[in-house]
């Protein structure tokens, strides 16, 4: 513990306390029906495409940027500690800059094959379960919305292999807002954004025996 709180420890302390941080933030996201994994990734893509060199070597699209961006705060402070363990062990604790950098250059390629590992068991996003054009004609539920021709919002459904899936989603032009709760029946997609609108009748009554 006086490792841990040691001013010297201290960025490996703050990344211990991101990570956690981090992760309890995902698992409430998740239960909102909202990825900050698939929000990071989306916006790394956006403004960050001269770092591509980079991000393929770190294994971004293996795994999302946010299970990277978790996996370097882990392998940072514990090899931190780690560096700072064996400095008090053999004779001080280094300062917490000198000791940050050979943390820090240790972490990087630690990142690369431990996200390896990682991504044959999290798969990357729905297109690695189904093709992303097999949800066109599938009918959801609106998690997060209302949905109408701005920022998209989140629907939720089942792939034709019973599994859930919660996707990105506009309204169709022309329809009006379409409410948290509704059903609707997707039926267009402009890249990994999808189209809907309100699921038609036929679809909300049970067949008649």
């Amino acid at each position: 513990m006086l490792l841990f709180l040691a001013p010297e420890s201290l960025p490996f302390a703050i990344a211990a306390v991101m990570l956690a941080a981090l992760t309890g933030i995902e698992m409430l996201c998740l239960l909102l029906g909202f990825s900050l994994g698939e929000a990071i990734d989306k916006a790394w893509i956006d403004d960050h495409n001269g770092m591509a060199g980079l991000m393929s070597w770190l294994n971004v699209g293996g795994v999302p940027i946010l299970i990277l961006l978790m996996l370097f705060l882990g392998l940072f402070a514990m090899t931190g500690f780690v560096i700072q363990a064996v400095a008090v062990a053999t004779w001080a604790l280094l300062p917490a800059s000198v000791a940050a950098l050979p943390a820090f250059l240790l972490s990087l390629p630690a990142v690369r094959v431990t996200s390896r590992w990682v991504a044959r068991i999290v798969p990357r996003d729905e297109s690695y379960v189904v093709d992303l054009g097999d949800f066109v004609g599938r009918s959801g539920e609106v998690t997060v919305g209302p949905l109408d021709q701005g920022l998209p919002g989140r629907i939720r459904l089942k792939d034709r292999h019973g599994n859930w899936h919660v996707l990105r989603a506009r309204a169709a032009r022309n329809e009006q807002p379409i409410a948290i709760g509704t059903t609707v029946l997707v039926v267009d997609r402009v890249s990994n954004i999808f189209i809907a609108i309100s699921a038609p009748a036929d679809l909300l009554t049970p067949p008649t025996p």
